[in-house]
């Protein structure tokens, strides 16, 4: 049996990135495999985008720490893969791999960015693939173009009441049908040679309660029924609900770990913040924390499954934030255990999912 752990979004801002995993470095390096999701550019060159919004650097030793915490597959898929441009993203996939670490999602071709990382761990295969939905324009790899391996995503806005204009409208997602089927294909391609497959999907409404897009139920339903055997989803940096398809567990948000975002009083007022502090009730910058993300953010898991014949046997670690961005677990004894809980059962049921959750002594355990 394998131990595998997932943790959400990862990105340092200080000099000494390692000091973020302090209160949970000994249960995560207890696992045999170990997954995150990266959002920031591990570089000091390169020129930032215009299509980039925010964007930071991290410094070159997150990749260290990233490695020091057992996390040593690393998807770089996602929307700040090319914040600064193609030699920011060459430079963070060598820092990766330079500290150990596997990093999936992109690369130079659309090939590259497609490829699987296999680990191998008391003689057991997993396979881990990596796709991103969170797409500016022109950062997707190409055959002859940089970037990460794209599942873009098509929207349309039904008006409900035809005889009421400026009402609401009813919003309809699908993915992009080539995106789907070059995962499909890379499922189906890396499904012989692994015992266990995994996929990362960053993607879904970022800061909003409990809402799941069309489009990622279809990504994650149609990557199970190719072979895949659980599917994480990064991005929200908010928890959503979970659910399982053909007894597989997919988990459509695992919300922020070590990632910092510090304010300044012009970024606080500024005309970006204002619009996307609505979009979480309760959202208000602080200049002194170092963990500017809406009261929700605070509350994350650790995806703790043991790889089998039988698929993932799957626990979800509560972890809680700080304002010192510090994830820190918290035990059945505290109380933010108990509100990490409650808040999943209602998340998922606002989402229209049937997963129950129940207490298994420090961790919690999804049914089906």
């Amino acid at each position: 049996m394998v131990r595998f752990v997932a943790v959400g979004d990862v990105g340092m801002e200080r000099d000494d990135p390692e000091v973020l995993f302090d209160a949970v470095r000994e249960r995560l390096t207890a696992a045999d495999i170990g997954f995150a999701q990266l959002e920031v550019n591990l570089t000091t060159r390169g020129e930032r985008l215009p299509q980039a919004r925010h964007t930071v650097r991290g410094h070159a030793s997150t990749a260290d720490a990233l490695v020091g915490a057992g996390l040593n597959v690393v998807s770089f898929c996602g929307n700040h893969t090319m914040d600064w441009g193609a030699t920011g993203m060459r430079d963070t996939l060598a820092n990766l791999s330079r500290a150990g670490a596997h990093p999936v999602g992109a690369g130079e071709t659309i090939d590259e960015a497609r490829a699987p990382v296999i680990v191998e761990a008391r003689g057991h295969k997993v396979g881990i693939l990596a796709v991103n939905s969170i797409l500016p324009q022109d950062t997707w790899a190409e055959p002859n173009r940089p970037g990460c391996a794209p599942m873009r995503g098509h929207t349309r806005y039904e008006q409900i009441e035809h005889d009421q204009p400026g009402t609401p409208a009813r919003i309809h997602t699908w993915p992009h049908r080539g995106d789907l089927k070059g995962l499909t294909d890379s499922i189906e391609a890396l499904r012989p040679r692994v015992d266990t497959l995994i996929l990362s999907h960053h993607a879904g409404i970022h800061f909003t309660r409990a809402e799941i897009p069309e489009y990622q139920r279809d990504v994650a339903f149609a990557a199970i029924d190719a072979g895949a055997d659980m599917v994480i989803g990064t991005h929200a940096h908010i928890l959503k609900g979970m659910e399982f398809h053909k007894g597989k567990p997919i988990l459509h948000s695992l919300a922020n770990f070590a990632i910092e975002l510090t304010m300044t009083k012009e970024h606080a007022e500024g005309r970006g913040f204002q619009e996307i502090k609505k979009l979480s009730p309760g959202w208000e910058a602080d200049l002194t924390s170092r963990y500017n993300f809406p009261p929700d953010s605070r509350m994350t898991l650790i995806a703790e499954a043991d790889l089998g014949p039988d698929g993932p046997d799957l626990r979800l670690v509560p972890v809680w934030i700080g304002r010192d961005a510090v994830p820190r677990i918290v035990g059945p004894q505290d109380e933010r255990f108990g509100q990490i809980l409650t808040y999943m059962r209602e998340i998922t049921a606002e989402a229209g999912l049937t997963t129950r959750y129940e207490a298994d002594g420090d961790a919690i355990r999804p049914i089906p």
